[in-house]
């Protein structure tokens, strides 16, 4: 597979598995033709951030990036703690495994991130992992974030991003620290033939988190707790297309786990507020998710686990010879996969695998 280097549904591409494992080619803007009448097509549309910060360990004066990862809430109030990552000197241009480590971190640390002070609260299981606390009023943060900060991106894109082009067209407040890259397959006319076909579309607000840090042990760490809001439309909407006896499409791995840790024991979703946790694999029973569209993921990352909850290793090995011979375009602009879920719809468990 090959990188992409923006925003490019137009042209993308979108690799169909299907129920029995069969597998098609077709153009993402053929995503219409694979929905049916009842079904519920849920989007996040979470906007992007500008997540990636660059200052000083003010104990060193040591040149880091700071990539923030994760909060606890939505809330825009909750914008003075989050879990981040930090870099040595360097950006995106190099690629993140060769990235240098920075140096030694400890609580109390005072980091210096352009118009933003900020001090280092706890190291959270790894030396590049940490909770850190902005100084100043909401006001302060809001504004050293949105002047300094800069969207976290990677080597294939090395031409510095727009901040516009990590949105998706139904991106609304900003809580995510990298794109919920497959809602890029939407676009407005998309949307309408969607609805043409008699399905709906609802929407939740998921923090998606960052995709590689290029520390295999920081990375199996990945997804970190990450907080969502489902609206209760989009509740109500998953329960009348399973009423009508249609299924619930989720765009992103994101939707999938909101969707799941939101579901009840019998599968209805509830509204509301919450942190999605753990893991979801091939050792999970989905109770809502009946396919997925979701972008290219390489093997052993979080990504690419949680669609082995939706197929067996046979077919998503099949999958990945098919996006390598016929060149997909990886990465968060890339091309796309819809995979539906293989287990019958009866066969749902009552929990998540954490």
């Amino acid at each position: 597979m090959t990188a992409a280097s923006g925003p490019r549904s137009a042209v993308a591409r979108l690799l169909v598995v299907g129920d029995e494992g069969r597998i098609v080619h077709r153009r993402a803007r053929d995503l219409p033709d694979l929905v049916r009448a009842n079904d519920v097509v849920v989007a996040n549309d979470a906007a992007t951030l500008p997540a990636s910060l660059t200052g000083a360990h003010e104990p060193t004066a040591a040149a880091i990036e700071v990539r923030l990862a994760g909060r606890r809430s939505l809330a825009w109030q909750r914008v003075r703690r989050f879990v981040a990552v930090v870099f040595g000197a360097g950006d995106h241009r190099t690629p993140t495994e060769q990235r240098p480590p920075p140096p030694p971190l400890h609580a109390g640390d005072r980091l210096r991130l352009g118009p933003l002070d900020a001090v280092v609260e706890r190291v959270l299981g790894h030396p590049r992992l940490i909770e850190l606390a902005f100084d100043g009023s909401l006001e302060d943060i809001w504004s050293g974030i949105a002047r300094h900060g800069r969207p976290i991106q990677y080597a294939h894109v090395p031409q510095p991003l727009a901040m516009w082009s990590t949105w998706t067209r139904i991106a609304s407040l900003p809580v995510a620290f990298e794109p919920p890259s497959a809602g890029f397959v939407l676009d407005w006319a998309t949307v309408e033939r969607l609805r043409a076909r008699g399905a709906a579309l609802a929407t939740l607000t998921h923090a998606a988190g960052i995709s590689s840090t290029g520390d295999a042990a920081l990375d199996a760490l990945l997804p970190l707790d990450e907080p969502y809001r489902i609206p209760a439309a989009t509740a109500a909407a998953i329960d009348t297309a399973r009423i009508a006896g249609g299924r619930v499409i989720a765009i992103g791995t994101t939707v999938v786990r909101a969707l799941e840790h939101a579901a009840l024991p019998h599968g209805r979703v509830r509204a509301g507020d919450g942190i999605a946790t753990g893991r979801i694999g091939p050792g999970t029973r989905l109770r809502v998710a009946d396919a997925i569209v979701s972008g290219t993921h390489e093997p052993g990352t979080s990504h690419y686990e949680l669609l082995r909850a939706f197929q067996d290793d046979a077919t998503l090995s099949a999958m990945a010879r098919e996006l390598e011979a016929d060149g997909y375009q990886t990465h968060e602009f890339g091309d796309f996969v819809w995979l539906t879920r293989a287990e019958p719809a009866d066969m749902r468990s009552v929990s998540i695998s954490a």
